[in-house]
């Protein structure tokens, strides 16, 4: 049997922030992944002025990423370029930083921290009566006072600790693969907000181009599983199209490896019980309007590290307590926007408003960088808290006629 404070799964950069932010404190920390060391996450590549936040406030040097100062938004022919506001909170900036690089700092900088980092090996909660009480990793045991789930979308891991999907909330899927383009060092993200399958269906979710800066461009498209005809979705062939609409005007040559697709968690159960907390995708953080989580598990990594330092005994609820007050209801908001744009016809007069005017799309802009919560409301979060509300009226008829239903 060893011993540790606190017992990370996972070492994506929820993981890693936990165990960087807990060692620098003094807790004693172990990472453990099944992957080997320098593994390829795939994902967008995106960072968000709220992730370049965090990241910096981690001290992590980010001389090896691409800095973006914004985003352009495309919806038919309307083009908007605007650059990520200037916030007391947040950077004006934000960044790409593929995920190899972006992850081998992340934990670099935790074993640099006094983590012990633990590569190829499955761990697994051990579970007393209703406490988690450590894992089980290879042949060995480890006691931990605290056990953080950064596993991402779930599985085993959630299934053992009750932390699922919850029925009938919206999840999305996403893919990508990387193109080389004389393009590649733009410094604005972009996103393509009217897409269609190859059966001609409105598709709520978006194609994007993000430029690496290192000849390379992460290209990508998600959708939320709320559109018609989602079962059939072919995520290959909504790929293609979008490289066919964009090869021309990036001039992209062939993709550098096979589309890889994920699922993007956005609800669970439970993100706390005695002796664990779930982080990050693992915990159902992931913006339902944009499809981002690397900041809010970076945020709800270091959350969790904190409020163990402080106090052992009471860290999952008071972490179950504080992401609620922050997260919560933004990220219901997202849930029910979902199924209304899941309506092909809601979904293109609202792109058409969500561009159509520069304050509008300052609103969009804000909500796609993740800049709004519960301690950055501003004017955005004015505008969503309203239409929240109106969303919990219309919200039991927009599930029972979801496009996908």
């Amino acid at each position: 049997m060893k011993t540790v404070d606190i017992a990370v799964i996972g070492a994506g950069p929820a993981g890693a922030a936990t165990a960087i932010q807990a060692a620098r404190l003094g807790a004693s920390v172990v990472v453990f992944d099944k992957a080997a060391y320098g593994r390829d996450k795939v994902c967008g590549d995106g960072l968000t002025p709220r992730a370049v936040g965090a990241l910096n406030e981690l001290k992590i040097d980010m001389t090896d990423a691409h800095h973006i100062d914004g985003l352009r938004m495309i919806a038919n022919t309307t083009r908007r370029e605007l650059d990520w506001p200037a916030t007391a909170r947040f950077p004006s900036h934000g960044a790409v930083w593929p995920r190899r690089r972006l992850d081998a700092a992340l934990i670099d900088a935790a074993a640099e921290a006094g983590a012990e980092i633990v590569w190829e090996t499955e761990a697994l909660p051990v579970i007393d009566g209703k406490r988690v009480t450590g894992v089980d990793a290879g042949k060995d045991r480890w006691a931990a006072g605290l056990v953080v789930i950064a596993t991402g979308a779930p599985g085993q891991v959630a299934r053992m600790v009750g932390a699922t999907k919850v029925a009938n909330e919206p999840f999305g899927l996403a893919i990508r693969s990387y193109v080389e383009s004389p393009r590649h060092a733009d410094r604005h993200l972009e996103a393509c907000l009217t897409m269609k399958d190859g059966n001609d269906n409105s598709v709520p979710g978006y194609g994007w181009m993000f430029p690496a800066g290192d000849g390379t461009v992460n290209i990508g498209v998600g959708a939320l599983n709320t559109m018609k005809g989602f079962k059939g979705l072919n995520l290959n062939t909504l790929i293609d199209l979008y490289y066919d609409q964009v090869r021309e005007e990036w001039e992209i040559g062939p993709y550098l490896e096979k589309p890889r697709a994920w699922r993007l968690p956005m609800s669970t159960k439970r993100r706390h019980g005695p002796g664990w907390v779930a982080i990050g995708d693992a915990a159902g953080l992931i913006n339902p309007m944009n499809g981002e989580g690397i900041d809010y598990g970076l945020e709800s990594g270091m959350l969790a590290a904190d409020l163990f330092v402080a106090d052992p005994s009471t860290a999952p609820e008071r972490y179950d307590a504080l992401i609620g007050e922050r997260f919560d209801s933004f990220l219901r908001t997202g849930r029910r926007f979902s199924f209304l744009i899941g309506h092909p016809w809601i979904l293109n007069s609202g792109l058409r408003l969500a561009v159509g005017t520069q304050a509008i799309a300052n609103i969009t802009l804000k909500v796609m960088g993740n800049l709004v919560d519960s301690e950055t409301p501003g004017t955005a979060g004015l505008v969503l808290g309203a239409a929240d509300r109106v969303l919990a009226v219309a919200d039991p008829i927009l599930r029972r006629t979801r496009a996908s239903g």
